[in-house]
């Protein structure tokens, strides 16, 4: 699914940055990873890489066959629209469209019909347990609901890829844990390959596997047991 090959990724400015410094990593369709490191590691620049967002300095980063890195910023922007969905620390809602409306906006952007927008976004609210809440604003939801409007929309458009940016971040702890049963129960019940960036331990210790980063380098990458410390 994923493949970053040499991938080196710089910043000019007053004075060169590197993010990235040569990172080699491949996950395979169906994994659950947690990606950790200190501020500065590279976490937000390897995420953004993988999701099309950037491009990198030199190297590869194949995604479903297909090396972003040299793909034009309307071609990523096709590819992301079909492979790729995201779920962010911050919900980004839209606080004017209720529940139903926000979750159908990638299906209006792709152009599907309106009969097939709204079977496919009462079937991801279900799959949310939030098929009673469709005609409510987001300013009516609590934190863990609006998160699961969130990760709704990620799951309409099917994508195979779904990249989470610390998706538990604005959460209390039990809230944070139920977000981590679902995202669990999306990957192995749809096979997507979940990629999570994150500080929190707990949000690491729901995946699989485990790559630290540090200074723009993988620092580590192992596999975690079940419900096992990160």
């Amino acid at each position: 699914m994923l493949k970053l090959h040499d991938v080196i990724k710089t910043y000019d400015g007053k004075s060169q940055v590197t993010a990235l410094a040569g990172i080699n990593l491949a996950i395979k369709a169906g994994e659950m990873v947690a990606i950790m490191g200190p501020s500065g590691s590279g976490k937000s620049t390897l995420l953004n890489l993988l999701g099309g967002l950037d491009i990198p300095t030199s190297g590869q980063v194949v995604v479903a066959g297909k090396d972003l890195a040299g793909e034009s910023e309307k071609g990523r922007s096709l590819f992301r629209r079909s492979q790729i969905s995201y779920i962010f620390q911050a919900y980004h809602l839209m606080p004017t469209l209720k529940v139903n409306q926000n979750v159908a906006l990638p299906l209006h952007l792709a152009g599907i019909s309106a009969k097939e927008i709204s079977r496919k976004v009462a079937q991801a609210l279900q799959e949310v347990g939030l098929e009673a809440r469709g005609n409510h604003l987001p300013d009516e939801l609590s934190g863990g609901e609006r998160q699961r409007v969130a990760i709704a929309r990620a799951l309409v458009t099917d994508a195979p890829l779904l990249l989470a940016d610390e998706p538990t971040g604005n959460l209390d702890t039990a809230r944070g844990k139920e977000i981590l049963e679902l995202l669990k129960k999306i990957n192995q019940e749809r096979g997507t390959t979940i990629v999570i960036v994150t500080h929190d331990h707990n949000a690491a210790s729901a995946c699989a596997r485990l790559i630290k980063l540090r200074d723009g380098l993988v620092e580590g990458d192992s596999a975690l047991p079940p419900g096992g410390a990160a």
